[in-house]
Order: C-alpha cells, then structure tokens, then sequence
C-alpha cells in the first residue's frame, strides 16, 4: 500500500470529555500502514464547556477552529474540509505529515466526536478501501452500548440501516456521517457535502451523489466503534406536545427543514418526491394528534 495521509474531519459543541475520547481512540489506532500519518481538523461550534482549550491542550497537533453557537453541523465539516486543504494540523500522533503540507491527504475521515473508534478500526477501513480500489466510499459500522448498530450505510429509497458482514463488505446506497472513509479520488469528483443542507442530509445526499457518478460504498466488515452517551433529545416525536410544536420542531434545522428535504427529495427520489415530502410532516401531525387523544 501507498503512504496513507489521513485528514480527520471533526466537529464538536460542547461534549468536552466525548470529544477527547475520540482523539485518544484516534490516537490509539494499531496496525496501520507503515508511515500513515494524520492531520485533525476540529471546527467547534460555540462550546461554553472548555472543548478548544481542552483540545489544544491535550492534543496540541489537532488544529482547532472555533466558530459561532449557530454555525450548523454540516457547515462546521464544510469548513473543516476547507481548513485541511489549506494547511494546518502540523506533525505529532494527531498531527500531519512531518515537514509535508496537509493538502497531500490520500483520504478524508469524516469521524463523529460522540464514536470511540474501536484499536483496529482504521486499520480495517484501509484494507477495505486497498482491495476495492480508489474509486470507493468505506463506510464504518456504529453500534451502541447494547450492541446494537445504530449508524451505517444505507440501502434503498426508505433508508434501511446496512449491518455489517463479519468478514465481508457490504455494499450500500448511501451513509450515515459519523465514520466515512473517504479517498482522494472520490473528493476530488463528488467535492464536500452540500452547504444546502446546513445540519442533517449532508451525508445522505454526498452519498446518493458519489452514486450517481459512478462511485462505489461499503460497509467495512466488523463494527469501527461505539457511540458513547446517551440518546439523542426526542424532538418532534416528544410525547404530549401539541400539532403545532411538533411540525415547529420537525420543520428545524435540527430535524427536517422544508427547503432542504425538498432539495433532497427531488434530486434523489423522483417522480416520488411530492409524496415523499409531505409524508413526514404528515407522520409527525398524525403522531402528536394521537398522543394528545390517547393522553
């Protein structure tokens, strides 16, 4: 195998030990390639918690940028893809290549700060990207405490979580972000995830596109690490809340906002589209009216 420059995309907001949890994970990696090398790039969105500091401190090689409270989850990866062609990160366990600029990156690692990489977890990811060829998305399995997969690829219009093969790959339609390998070559052709879509769908969409232009995606045999603490806020599915709450909160840039799920409706589920617009809202108007009559 060719040298393996790695550029680590990572955001964080305010989940301080988590985040260090995934740098030592990172730092941890056994079984590499001889002379891979990193250069992390955290873009963190308003931490009130000590994250930067905490960051820069115990990993001084991690280049952090801090950016505002509103600066969305897939605007702050955009901007940490930006930073690691730029320049940045220099050397050290977390750092680049020493003496090398980090625009020569072989692969993007867009790495979730709530996943503790399992040791081999990148080591696995590589051999799976060498033997599909540079033209492949490899994608990392996340299960939870339980065992459970939680995060993935995904198959089909409806999405369906893609388990991981014990000792194949598993190919997929498209990804969940929080472990996606992504090589040079397929930058270089699909680009970042779109700024249209300022906190979920980036992934989704970035890998529906990456298809569509020919692009293979795997789910690397095996689990690459587990999502640690707890789940996510109910939002929109809170039990008790009215009609109006739920729709305010599903239509929010933290879950379905109405112009992007548009977007993404039409460009990767024609002629359904009209159908597959509407049909959460409707979900979530249909749920909160039946909670409200049952309570």
């Amino acid at each position: 195998m060719h040298s393996v420059h790695l550029a680590v995309l990572m955001t964080s907001h305010d989940r301080r030990a988590r985040t260090l949890s995934a740098l030592r994970a990172l730092e941890e990696q056994r079984g590499l390639p001889a002379g891979t090398t990193f250069g992390v790039h955290l873009v963190d969105t308003g931490s009130t918690d000590g994250t930067p500091e905490a960051v820069r401190l115990r990993h001084p090689a991690v280049e952090v940028m801090s950016v505002g409270a509103d600066v969305p989850l897939n605007q702050a990866l955009r901007i940490a893809s930006r930073n690691s062609r730029s320049g940045g990160g220099g050397g050290g366990p977390l750092g680049g290549a020493p003496g090398g600029p980090t625009h020569s990156w072989t692969h993007q690692l867009w790495l979730d700060d709530r996943v503790e990489l399992f040791p081999d977890a990148l080591a696995n990811l590589l051999r799976t990207a060498a033997a599909a060829g540079t033209g492949t998305v490899v994608v990392g399995a996340v299960r939870n405490a339980y065992g459970d997969t939680v995060y993935s690829g995904r198959r089909g219009r409806s999405l369906v979580l893609v388990e991981p093969g014990e000792h194949r790959p598993e190919p997929c339609d498209t990804y969940d972000g929080r472990v996606v390998l992504v090589p040079r070559a397929v930058y270089d052709l699909v680009g970042d995830p779109d700024k249209v879509f300022r906190h979920r769908m980036g992934d989704y969409d970035h890998g529906c596109r990456a298809r569509r232009a020919g692009v293979t995606a795997f789910v690397a045999p095996g689990h690459a690490g587990e999502c640690v603490g707890g789940p996510d806020a109910p939002g929109s599915r809170e039990p008790g809340i009215g009609v109006r709450e739920a729709l305010r909160r599903v239509t929010s840039v933290q879950e379905l906002p109405l112009h992007p799920w548009w977007v993404y409706c039409l460009r990767h589920t024609w002629p359904w589209a009209p159908y597959l617009m509407l049909s959460p809202y409707a979900r979530t108007a249909a749920r909160a009216t039946l909670g409200r009559l049952r309570g």
